[in-house]
């Protein structure tokens, strides 16, 4: 009596089980190969010898019982040679869905505008959209993923980055006033400085966030109390490995003015002309120190100031902007509820990042904006 509990059952023929009879016995033969003819002779529902349990099998051969299903449905499914071979049958090629002449319509629709009320195409939208088009009758996901990946095509993704200015002369000649300064030779007397500024967010925890424990991860509510913004300047020497970050309750000329007078006064005391890079701001101009100071002590800070501007949409250029980077995963990643916190946690940071002198390298020259940029250039 067969059992009924088996998926794939096994039905012998007396000629295939001759065969597998000598296959099981040939001396000659691989391992894997007899204990796969003998399987399927133990497992032959035809056979008063046969009708064995597949953990009974799994027990007398010492193999897995998985490997008893798998040799099971090998045999059900490809006969004999895939059963004992483990190799599957050759299918014929299909004909793709997608010819050339769809393919090329699919990436078109990729590049169009995806439809009303949707921020980009997902692999659902196109497939309605080729059926509803008439290029195919039916096609799967799967079909259209396959044709992304061969055309290195990716709509739901966008990458966000600094578009160039539309003045490209303007835009090239400020780009390598600041490469050819990085590359420069900086001395003691003139030193190379970068500035940047930036807001960060005070917020505050409306519920107490739960800590880490071992097994779970830490917890905060995603509701917070919003204490307004504060701005921060930092100033970066990436040579010597100097930084200063301060922060503020507005963002004015009198405060950058401020900023410029500690760094030429008490920073670089002795230092002929800083060549600080900068971007456009309206604020970061020498005006600024006259609004401030009286006229002998703007004129006086003036003259050791030589302003080195970033293009407008080229703020990549700046040294102090890859260091707000560094401070902000490193320090301003989370929840601070007031300016008092965050200066005390800006200057821990400042004070740990200047021990260690950590440098910026940085190694994109002109040449090299020349090469990769090639296409800001005008063509003459």
């Amino acid at each position: 009596m067969s059992n009924p509990n088996i998926k794939h059952k096994v039905y012998l023929t007396p000629a295939e089980r001759k065969d597998l009879t000598e296959q099981s016995r040939n001396g000659h033969a691989s391992a894997k190969r007899i204990i796969r003819a003998r399987v399927l002779l133990m497992a032959d529902q035809e056979h008063p010898e046969g009708r064995w349990k597949d953990a009974q099998i799994s027990e007398a051969l010492g193999v897995h019982i998985n490997t008893v299903a798998r040799i099971r449905k090998s045999f059900v499914k490809g006969g004999i040679e895939s059963a004992v071979t483990n190799r599957q049958r050759q299918t014929p090629p299909v004909e793709p869905i997608l010819d050339g002449e769809k393919h090329a319509h699919l990436v078109a629709i990729c590049c169009e505008n995806p439809p009303s009320g949707r921020v980009r195409w997902t692999l659902s939208l196109l497939v309605e959209e080729l059926k509803r088009r008439g290029l195919v009758v039916n096609i799967s996901r799967e079909t259209v993923r396959q044709s992304f990946k061969k055309n290195k095509l990716r709509p739901w993704k966008k990458q966000r980055y600094c578009i160039p200015e539309d003045d490209a002369p303007r835009f090239i000649a400020q780009m390598e006033d600041v490469l050819d300064l990085y590359t420069a030779v900086h001395t003691e007397e003139e030193p190379l400085i970068c500035m940047d500024e930036a807001a960060v967010q005070l917020t505050d925890h409306v519920k107490n966030p739960i800590p880490l424990q071992p097994g779970q991860d830490p917890k905060e509510d995603y509701h917070y109390e919003r204490h307004g913004s504060c701005p921060i300047f930092l100033f970066i020497d990436p040579i010597k490995g100097w930084r200063r970050v301060k922060s503020y309750e507005r963002r004015t000329r009198i405060e950058w003015a401020e900023e410029v007078r500690h760094l030429l006064e008490h920073e670089y005391p002795h230092a002929q002309k800083i060549k600080l890079v900068c971007d456009n701001l309206n604020t970061h101009h020498i005006a600024s120190l006259y609004q401030a100071f009286p006229a002998q002590i703007a004129h006086r800070l003036a003259r050791r100031l030589e302003i080195h501007y970033t293009p407008r949409n080229g703020s990549w250029l700046n040294i102090a902007e890859i260091e707000l980077s560094v401070l902000h995963q490193q320090c301003l990643d989370r929840r601070i509820p007031s300016q008092e916190i965050l200066t005390q946690e800006l200057q821990s940071w400042e004070e740990e990042r200047n021990a260690t002198s950590a440098q910026v390298k940085w190694r994109f020259s002109t040449e090299d904006a020349r090469i990769k940029l090639h296409h800001l250039y005008p063509q003459f």
